[in-house]
């Protein structure tokens, strides 16, 4: 990533605005820091019912008041910025450098750096961050001297799904780029990054989207069209004319699109050095498809398949039909993929010190597949549609693996206060993580959560509301509906979107007030759905429903020279919908569940002279920051009729008074201070959690990739906690069949070597798992050991002094007798105190208690350990323990390679494989030892310790899993064996998308 912009201004002084700092630190302080500031009816103190902040807005929770009340300068959040839609960049305003008095250099700056643990608090870095934001831009070193621990590069790379561009390709390698619809808020926060108003040098990665391809051939002028699509409309007005000004993209007739590479080199170097978005493409398609001579596309839309199918209507609050599954096998295998290739070409461009910033529910899995691959990775993830409840969410089949996805991130942003919320509140109900309102703890770290409500890019909306053809198509629809009133309402075609609300809130409006009829229009724009819908409300049964509406009212309300809802289903030209948002007198939005409605913020910059009010749904995410618009619940259609009477008849001076404060948020919370919110939470959330060490989930696809190309391996699996879970009666925690069947299979297997590695006696393993000669074992931490294929166990204790279980005995005896549910388990080798089915509270006061005597009294006597263990304390000899069976066990497998290796091979004299799960304590021991061996017995490469449990844990080990289920999960993708443990069924449906990310195609 080239180094293109300017630090010349890194030495500029800025005068230091108090308000701003103020802003930086109401976002990241805690509740308790930020409470001396904070209002008394805002205070987070209080409990939400209480909170302004949450109870002004109905339904719907608000957000934090202190988002949305930023003073910051309108010179810098107002300048015109490079428009996404601008054709011609060079005529673009460029803001100028206001001279300020000298502020605080960040090398004046009192350093707040904790000694002890090495991390700057993030609302400190948000305050040398703000000091000079005031009349000029930031320079990237003075974010470097915020924040210098963080070494940052000055890159920041944005992963989006499909390029801000549309892709038309001709059989001649000339590639027609066209401006895609649908995230414009989105692309221009893009090319604002993208421009030099900002310090930082910026890279898009995306796929291609769907590529099309036009034919070539000509068509005989004599020739009748097979559609009237390119016939003009009579009238300039009602043109079905797409956004861009051209026909939308279609999808390619037939698959198999085939692109030469030096064809597919042409786009990506036309892509690189585009001036306003730099962008990197990615290819989506099988491993089969591609070669190094071209790559063939089929089947194009498969990729966004998952996400729209199920993945959209969910978060939307649509739930489909339950079915047999098979479709979605597949399009999660695909949508895995998908995150898979968009890691891979990211780890391609990265450099240490690069900010990732990840986009939407398409890319949901890759901040983890990124953490797994560069665990000290700067990431943060935004999403821009809302978050379901977690009683929503439940419905998702892999509900687990995309909430474990999204916290690989460093930040993780909402729209909406309420979207954060739920977020926290699924990683404590479906993953058990501790949470609060800002953040939750995962993988041994933190994950910040925080709301940044998006805006637009109000300087491009200006310039374009005001041009003159817009102007001269305002003043054609004035005149067109004069001595009438205008509604607008402009939705995309989906169910989500409230437009059969809308038609019957209006007829309710008419039936009502009569005395409005035929002094009232209803203009609404439907444009095509863009997500594709695989339920049960398809886009022909939502257009089906707004057309049978359409034609009532008109029926009952209009005549042969009136109607009241003049609907048009068709794409708009910029200059089009800008002119009919200025003509409107009402503006009417009714969404039943929609993230953040740019919409609603670019009516109200339309209305900047003409004050139309503005009626919002509550269930809209703008709601919480549109605070003073008119918020009506679209379900409730009386209401809404009323409300809409109220906006006709208001008087001039509520409606200036409401366009003044709205217009006031919309200008100041634009995009450029959005983006920049957002960047600079993020670098005080690094600043903050520098030095915690994250142990990121397991990198299923790296260990299947591994083992298969390894010939000698060897696996440690500790019991209780990892292969069975943890239960109150510990005598009844068996092995599933599944469990058994699936060690069965991977022991089968004369390349693998399986041990048990557990604290349990020879007595209990040998009874449940002891009929599967192909296991060794190893029982009372390694007291004990029984190698595949014999039927005797060693005694690596019998020469240790054991005269110290008396005392033991004695103490633990006095225990029990106090703690009611406790009791002594006798092993040969070790004793343990069990308080797994006693009072919580006193069995946890007691252990400590008991831990504290053992040390005084046992410990200082005989060379014993006291280990803790899951709800239990556990005194066994110092030189018995599991880290020292791993040794033994790498070892002697060594020997054996080595003894029946060719000599001279040098290079598989070593196991090629060590897999070694646990949960506890104890088989930290484990995590140690094959950490000291790593490097020289074995290649690190080749060593994959995973601790199971709790997401808070610090560990050793290099991986991280949930619960017993996930371990189960995996050894059956390595053993190649379905949900029972038998080879014949299929894959799981995670184990398929993990084989098929490796393979690069979904079995069949």
């Amino acid at each position: 990533m080239s180094e293109n912009k300017s630090e010349a201004e890194a030495g500029a002084g800025a005068g230091a605005a108090n308000n701003v700092i103020k802003e930086a630190e109401q976002m990241s302080l805690s509740p308790r820091e930020s409470l001396v500031d904070s209002d008394s009816r805002e205070s987070p103190e209080l409990p939400p019912h209480l909170r302004n902040s949450v109870t002004r807005v109905p339904v719907t929770p608000g957000i934090h008041l202190s988002t949305y009340m930023s003073r910051s300068s309108t010179d810098s959040n107002n300048a015109a910025s490079p428009s996404y839609f601008t054709q011609n960049p060079g005529k673009q305003g460029s803001s100028g450098v206001t001279n300020a008095p000298r502020t605080e250099s960040p090398a004046d700056m009192p350093s707040l750096t904790n000694p002890d643990e090495g991390a700057i608090p993030d609302h400190e870095v948000l305050r040398r961050m703000s000091v000079s934001l005031r009349g000029r831009r930031e320079s990237l070193s003075e974010i470097k001297a915020a924040a210098p621990d963080l070494a940052l590069s000055g890159n920041i790379i944005s992963v989006t799904f499909t390029t801000p561009h549309t892709l038309k390709y001709h059989k001649n390698g000339e590639w027609e780029l066209g401006y895609r619809r649908g995230q414009s808020a989105l692309f221009d926060s893009f090319s604002y990054l993208s421009s030099d108003e900002t310090p930082w040098n910026h890279t898009v990665v995306a796929w291609t989207g769907e590529i099309e391809s036009p034919s070539e051939a000509l068509a005989s002028p004599d020739a009748l069209p097979d559609t009237t699509a390119s016939i003009p409309g009579l009238s300039s007005l009602s043109a079905p004319i797409p956004l861009d000004g051209e026909a939308p993209p279609t999808p390619p007739e037939v698959d198999g699109l085939y692109i030469p590479r030096d064809h597919q080199a042409k786009l990506e170097q036309q892509l690189i050095q585009n001036k306003r978005i730099k962008t990197i493409p990615v290819w989506l398609a099988d491993d089969t498809e591609t070669t190094n001579e071209g790559i063939t596309l089929n089947d194009q839309g498969r990729w966004r398949r998952y996400g729209e199918h199920t993945i959209y209507p969910l978060f939307h609050y649509k739930q489909h039909e339950p079915n047999d599954g098979r479709s979605e096998r597949v399009e999660w295998a695909d949508y895995f993929r998908t995150n898979l290739k968009f890691a891979d070409k990211i780890i391609e461009i990265y450099k240490p010190g690069d900010i990732v910033v990840i986009h939407d529910y398409y890319l949901l899995l890759l901040p983890s597949m990124l953490r797994q691959r560069a665990p000290n990775m700067y990431i943060s993830f935004f999403l821009h549609c809302p978050f379901p409840s977690s009683e929503f969410l439940r419905c998702l089949p892999r509900r687990k693996e995309v909430l474990e996805g999204m916290l690989g991130a460093n930040l993780v942003g909402f729209q909406s206060y309420s979207y954060s919320r739920h977020f926290a509140s699924c990683c404590t109900r479906i993953l058990d993580f501790p949470s609060d309102s800002i953040g939750v703890d995962a993988y041994g770290s933190r994950v910040e959560v925080g709301v940044f409500p998006i805006g637009i890019d109000v300087a491009k909306v200006e310039q374009m509301a005001w041009s003159d053809e817009v102007s001269e198509m305002y003043n054609a629809l004035k005149d067109l509906y004069k001595d009438k009133q205008i509604i607008v309402g402009r939705d995309r075609l989906d169910s989500v979107r409230g437009v059969a609300q809308k038609l019957m809130a209006f007829e309710r409006f008419l039936e009502l007030y009569p005395d409005f009829r035929e002094k009232v229009v209803l203009i609404q724009v439907t444009s095509p759905n863009t997500i594709e819908d695989g339920g049960e409300e398809p886009e022909n049964k939502v257009a089906s429903r707004v057309n049978e509406l359409v034609m009532r009212i008109n029926g009952t309300y209009g005549s042969l020279g009136f109607s009241p809802v003049q609907h048009y289903p068709q794409y708009l030209s910029p200059a089009e919908y800008f002119a009919l948002l200025r003509a409107a007198n009402v503006g009417l939005i009714t969404s039943v569940r929609d993230g953040m409605n740019t919409t609603s913020l670019e009516y109200v910059v339309c209305q900047r002279d003409t004050h139309g009010p503005l009626i919002l749904s509550e269930f809209s995410g703008t709601a919480g920051s549109l605070r003073d618009a008119i918020h009506i619940n679209p379900w409730d259609l009386t209401d809404v009729a009323h409300q809409i009477h109220n906006a006709l008849t208001m008087s001039a001076e509520k409606r200036m008074a409401m366009q003044s404060s709205l217009y006031r948020h919309v200008t100041t919370q634009n995009v450029q201070s959005w983006i920049a919110k957002f960047l600079r939470k993020l670098v005080g959330t690094l600043a903050s959690t520098k030095n915690e060490n994250v142990t990121p989930l397991l990198d299923r696809t790296f260990m299947l990739k591994q083992y298969r190309n390894a010939k000698k391996r060897l696996f440690m699996f500790d019991y209780d906690g990892t292969l069975t879970p943890i239960v109150r009666d510990p005598p009844s925690a068996v092995p599933s069949e599944r469990v058994i069947q699936t060690l069965k299979a991977l022991a089968a297997d004369h390349r693998n070597a399986v041990w048990i590695i557990s604290g349990r006696d020879q007595d209990f393993l040998q009874q449940h798992l002891g009929h599967i000669p192909e296991l060794g074992f190893s029982a009372e931490h390694g007291s004990f050991i029984r190698h595949p294929g014999q039927d005797t166990w060693e005694n690596l204790a019998e020469k240790l002094d054991m005269s110290w279980q008396a005392d033991v005995v004695e103490i633990f005896q006095k225990y029990t007798d106090r703690v009611p549910g406790s009791f002594i388990e006798r092993k040969r080798c070790a004793l343990t105190w069990h308080y797994r089915q006693a009072d919580p509270e006193q069995g946890l006061h007691s252990s400590e208690a008991l831990h504290k005597e053992l040390e005084e009294t046992v410990v200082k006597k005989y060379d014993v350990d006291v280990m803790k263990g899951k709800a239990n304390l556990e005194v066994r000899p110092t030189f018995i323990n599991k880290g020292e069976i791993a040794k033994r066990l790498v070892n002697d497998y060594n020997s054996d390679i080595a003894r029946v290796t060719a000599s001279g091979d040098s290079g598989k004299e070593k196991l090629e494989f060590v897999l070694c799960m646990g949960d506890d304590f104890t088989d930290e021991d484990m995590f140690r030892a094959l950490n000291g061996l790593s490097g020289t017995q074995v290649d690190r490469g080749h060593v994959f310790t995973v601790t199971i449990g709790a997401s808070t844990k610090v560990t050793l080990a290099k991986w991280h899993m949930l619960e017993p289920e996930d371990v189960v999960e995996a050894i059956a993708l390595l053993a190649g064996v379905g949900l029972s443990g038998e080879a014949h069924e299929q894959l799981s449906q995670v184990n398929l998308a993990t084989v098929a990310g490796l393979e690069g195609h979904v079995p069949q």
